[in-house]
């Protein structure tokens, strides 16, 4: 099953990995020590993340590291900058607002 990236946020425990993982690569073991749930929740939620492909995979030895893959990132960030630009546009309206009451 293809998953697409905004399933991959939709999930709090799924952000919190993110954010774990775009400071350094991480073994499942030290992910899931960040978290007061068990390592095979941890692994279903990599899987997800995985599945999403916002992470990539090394292994060194015998452990697998996981990074963010902050390219598949960039989809977030543009569909959240069409928001970007209407709550931009209702700031200046309210800073117009704003100033027109102050001259009064």
């Amino acid at each position: 099953m293809r998953r697409d990236i905004f399933q991959a946020i939709a999930d709090p425990t799924r952000r919190a990995i993110i954010a774990l993982i775009a400071l350094q690569a991480m073994t499942p073991n030290a992910i899931a020590e960040h978290f007061d749930s068990t390592r095979q929740a941890v692994s279903k939620h990599l899987k997800i993340l995985n599945e999403c492909e916002l992470l990539t995979q090394e292994n060194r030895g015998r452990e697998i590291y996981y990074s963010l893959e902050i390219e598949k990132m960039k989809q977030i960030d543009l569909w959240l900058e069409q928001f970007r630009k209407i709550w931009e546009t209702r700031f200046n309206q309210l800073d117009d607002v704003l100033n027109n009451l102050k001259k009064k």
